[in-house]
């Protein structure tokens, strides 16, 4: 179940840990829209959790948007079951009403801060009689529902965690479950639409655990068998601190505008966790799958290092290259991209070619971190024609003219057939032929005229990426200048 926001990292692993139990399990992967607290709705919100978990590859197979046999998938759509189970726990005496203004409350959590106490409900309401309640119901006070904590709860196992109880009565009041206005609270709604849903297994962040013991004791009430509960570590950054929501900068929204690869994702919050048979980076969702076990999740918290993940985007984005599927998609991406950035500076279409922009993934894989590092200034000369003169070659060697000249010669004998390993060969003899050029002093003319630029790829690269005839047009064209 996710509660309404948009989906972040925090968020994401709970989804994904699920969808890969469910998947190890063969099992169904349910998405849960928990909007219930009325008063932190988002507008867009749920469709927009759905769209992000469709992004990162791990669709639910029962939610909101997809339906199922056990729906609605929204809880705001299931008030009257609520109500109608608070009221066969009002009848059991497993819960009471209580009348408590919101003032007389505010006043407790107050009195117990000053005398430095955690504040709690007093249960006040659990003693009146049933002639005080008929009473109180007929002057039209406003009530809430509460469920009366009792002492003595059983140790339940949790997945992850072993042996577990919390004396919850001990600690706290009896916490509401029906608020005045007909919504539940998340105690009473997940209980009641796990069981339901025939939900058997919950996996959900640590911060419930203690209220684990709570839950079971609705089932109890209820006289229903509970699921197992898997409790997941926190989800810290690198030196132990919360994941910050302020920036937006943990939100799924950004990582997918950003140019990350989903997998990336995927990979670095289960590397940074645990529950798999090795670390290593670069895993697929079949491999997390396959290597899942939950008894391998350890209790400490999951430190996340979120600057290496654009290390992790190397790795997949390396591997989406060399997949030829895979790669039709960068092809398209990496096309409109260029027609984003250099559209109104004279693109010529055939730089804009499948076979050009294919030659140009599979020369740069293992040097990119983002696709969108091919359209960044360093890149402009795969795309755009560079303006190089004459006497910026001439500076750089006297020669310029013959250099050029055996270029073309080369690039007219090899035609297309050069690798880099070969070409880079070639240009050694070429040298040679030369009077009084240094190798360096040859190359760095040739970047100049293939790209204006002094830095980049080597120049047998650049040659092969731009094709032997685009070659001998740049070269012609910056000695005619």
């Amino acid at each position: 179940p996710l509660t309404t926001g948009f989906l972040h990292l925090g968020g994401l692993r709970t989804a994904l840990y699920n969808y890969i139990f469910a998947k190890k399990h063969r099992g169904t992967f349910i998405l849960r829209v928990e909007d219930t607290d009325q008063s932190r709705v988002v507008p867009g919100a749920a469709e927009g959790i759905e769209e992000m978990l469709d992004w990162a590859g791990i669709p639910p197979d029962e939610s909101p948007r997809r339906g199922g046999s056990f729906g609605p998938y929204q809880q705001s759509q299931r008030l009257d079951l609520y109500r109608k189970a608070s009221d066969v726990l009002l009848e059991s005496g497993a819960a009471y009403r209580c009348f408590c203004t919101p003032q007389r409350l505010e006043l407790l959590k107050k009195e117990a801060l000053r005398s430095q106490q955690t504040p709690r409900y007093d249960n006040r309401c659990r003693h009146l009689t049933p002639t005080e309640v008929s009473e109180k119901l007929s002057q039209g006070l406003d009530w809430v529902v509460r469920f009366r904590l009792e002492k003595g709860v059983e140790a339940f196992r949790d997945l992850v965690y072993g042996w577990n109880k919390h004396e919850v009565a001990d600690v706290e009041g009896d916490p509401v479950i029906l608020k005045g206005d007909g919504y539940p609270t998340y105690h009473l709604a997940n209980v009641v639409d796990d069981h339901h849903m025939g939900i058997s297994h919950v996996l959900r962040g640590t911060e419930w655990l203690t209220s684990t013991s709570k839950h079971l004791l609705l089932y109890k009430a209820f006289g229903w068998d509970p699921p197992q509960f898997g409790h997941l570590p926190l989800l810290l950054n690198k030196d132990g601190g919360k994941l910050s929501k302020r920036q937006g900068d943990i939100f799924l929204e950004r990582f997918a505008r950003d140019g990350y690869l989903p997998e990336a994702l995927l990979d670095i919050v289960t590397n940074c966790g645990s529950g798999f048979t090795e670390k290593q980076m670069g895993r697929t969702l079949e491999e997390l799958i396959s290597q899942f076990e939950i008894g391998r999740i350890t209790t400490h918290s999951a430190l996340l290092d979120l600057e290496k993940l654009p290390e992790f985007n190397r790795i997949h984005l390396t591997r989406h290259i060399e997949n030829e599927g895979l790669r039709q998609k960068l092809v398209r991406d990496l096309q409109l991209l260029v027609e984003h950035i250099y559209g109104d500076q004279q693109v010529d279409p055939e730089v804009l070619e499948k076979e050009y922009v294919e030659r140009v993934l599979l020369l740069r894989k293992g040097h990119i971190s983002f696709l969108k590092n091919l359209v960044s200034g360093d890149y402009s000369y795969l795309w755009v024609r560079p303006a190089v003169a004459r006497e910026q070659l001439q500076a750089i060697s006297a020669e310029a003219d013959e250099i050029g000249k055996l270029v073309l010669g080369l690039m007219t004998r090899q035609a297309a057939a050069l690798a880099v390993e070969e070409l880079n060969k070639e240009l050694r003899n070429l040298q040679k032929q030369t009077k009084e050029t240094k190798y360096s002093s040859m190359m760095q003319l040739l970047r100049l005229a293939l790209s204006g630029q002094q830095h980049g790829p080597s120049v047998a690269e650049m040659m092969v990426t731009l094709g032997p005839q685009e070659v001998c047009g740049r070269i012609h064209k910056a000695l005619s200048r």
